[in-house]
């Protein structure tokens, strides 16, 4: 708040709040958007039908796990 308007500075942290990633960097991030007038909303792009999915990819979370478990019994 030394170097920037302590409004855009409010308004950053609470963007970042409403995103759910309140840290430090984010904040900055959002804050120089702010002043630089940069707007954060990205224009969708139609994809050809050559790049459409047929299936859906699906997350495999226990993978995660599994690795997590390895890491344990590593240390």
């Amino acid at each position: 708040m030394l170097q920037h308007d302590e409004q855009a500075v409010l308004c950053a942290v609470e963007l970042a709040l409403e995103a759910g990633v309140a840290t430090k960097t984010r904040i900055l991030n959002i804050l120089h958007r702010l002043i630089d007038g940069k707007t954060a909303s990205v224009t969708p792009i139609d994809a050809p039908q050559a790049l459409v999915l047929r299936r859906e990819p699906q997350a495999d979370v226990g993978r995660y796990d599994t690795l997590m478990k390895e890491v344990r019994h590593a240390s």
